[in-house]
């Protein structure tokens, strides 16, 4: 690239003073610039917000889930072995059993079905952490033979109970007595209270102690093992992996696996808003072609002396290319920077605003995430950038084109 065309090219972003033609070709060039900026910004700070909220997803999934769940076929009555061999793979963190169950609980006149999951509150603590999430309470309080339960928010709420209370559970495993098959009755003392805010726990499950619930359901083992992993990406691995160690019939299933549809759901919102923003980005970036249009027209004596002076048409297409590249480049750059300024502080400046408007856009009585959460991703910001640098490339093609196919005699007949 020879000096002289970087350096028409660059002038020729610049206003000239006292052209009036060439301040309104400026002022659409300004105005693309500021359309890419604003387009490439607004693209960073959804996408960050969404994986914010898919990573707060995950994280609450994953406090009452496990990674990884060996479930028997119906149940594991060897579940010490299965662990054993499960723990055997370096991945495999800690492992826990359970054993679970519908049930319908009922406190006064207030009933709620839920799922009952009988667990070991030392073992549990090692896969999941939903005794970081007690609002009253602790795990621990579940004790073999106690018949305590702790329950979700949500169910707590509907049923009208606290700590203290009591609530019977009845079971959809029948009783065979004289007078017909009576339905399973057990009270069971409200020893917790845990909040996880995802509503499908939160008005869905109860948990008691896995003694209690063998003994509840009338079973000699227990429903499954639960794992933890080093590392919660390596689930799928690890399920595949252990099918084939095994030393019994069973089903292994992974949290992607069991929890598809909600990351299904965020993965398809992440990719429509993307497209849509990058459509605000490539209409600003197309707005460079009229703006180039104009200026090859208004350049076109320019153009002309140019070519006599010996510039190929190769040469003026590079000028074009460059004068309408810079600006995409420019507004790229601002829209980056403001894009990763506004999304790693998004927490500070999302509570400004509704504090400046009067507005709550969470509210905490209508959703479980009432605070906007936000994850930059270096992936996102390099495909952002490049796709705006990429638009507005091909956006100076034609215009540059038609630049270098001005005829010289032409353009200067009337000059």
């Amino acid at each position: 690239m020879a000096a002289y065309e970087l350096g028409v090219g660059l002038r020729y972003v610049r206003t000239r003073k006292g052209a009036s033609r060439n301040t309104f070709i400026s002022f659409i060039s300004l105005s693309s610039m500021a359309g890419i900026a604003l387009g490439v910004a607004a693209l960073i700070v959804v996408l960050s917000v969404m994986n914010g909220f898919q990573e707060e997803l995950r994280n609450r999934i994953l406090s009452v889930a496990s990674h990884v769940e060996i479930r028997g076929v119906p149940d594991l009555r060897d579940w010490q072995e299965v662990a054993a061999v499960a723990k055997k793979d370096p991945r495999v963190v800690a492992a826990a059993p359970y054993v679970s169950g519908q049930a319908m609980l009922t406190a006064g006149e207030s009933n709620r079905g839920v799922i009952v999951r009988g667990i070991d509150p030392a073992m549990e603590a090692g896969v999941a952490e939903i005794g970081e999430h007690m609002k009253q309470g602790r795990l621990e309080n579940l004790k073999p033979g106690g018949f305590g339960i702790v329950l979700g928010s949500e169910v707590a709420r509907a049923l009208g109970v606290g700590l203290g209370d009591t609530v019977v559970a009845i079971t959809p495993q029948g009783t065979v007595t004289p007078a017909g098959t009576l339905p399973r009755v057990k009270s069971f003392k409200v020893v917790g209270i845990f909040e996880i805010g995802m509503y499908e726990f939160d008005s869905g499950l109860a948990l008691i102690d896995l003694d209690d619930a063998q003994k509840l359901y009338r079973v000699d083992g227990v429903s499954g093992v639960r794992l933890k992993l080093t590392d919660m990406f390596l689930a799928p691995a690890v399920a595949r992996s252990l099918l084939s160690t095994l030393p019994t019939d069973a089903e292994v299933r992974d949290w992607t696996m069991s929890h598809a549809n909600f990351f299904r759901a965020v993965q398809m919102e992440k990719r429509v808003m993307f497209i849509i923003l990058t459509l605000i980005v490539a209409v600003a970036a197309f707005n460079i072609v009229s703006a180039q249009i104009m200026l090859v027209t208004d350049k076109q004596a320019d153009i002309a002396i140019l070519r006599t002076l010996g510039a190929t048409p190769a040469s003026i297409m590079t000028i074009f290319v460059i004068q309408g590249a810079l600006i995409g480049f420019i507004g790229t750059l601002i829209g980056v920077v403001g894009g990763v300024v506004l999304a790693l502080n998004v927490g500070t400046v999302v509570p400004a605003i509704e504090r400046f408007l009067g507005v709550t856009f969470l509210d905490k009585s209508v959703y479980y995430i009432s605070e906007l959460p936000s994850q930059l991703q270096r992936g996102d910001v390099v495909t952002i950038a490049a796709i705006a640098l990429i638009l507005a490339l091909i956006a100076t093609i034609y215009p540059s084109f038609k630049a270098a196919r001005v005829n010289p005699a032409e353009a200067l007949r009337y000059e």
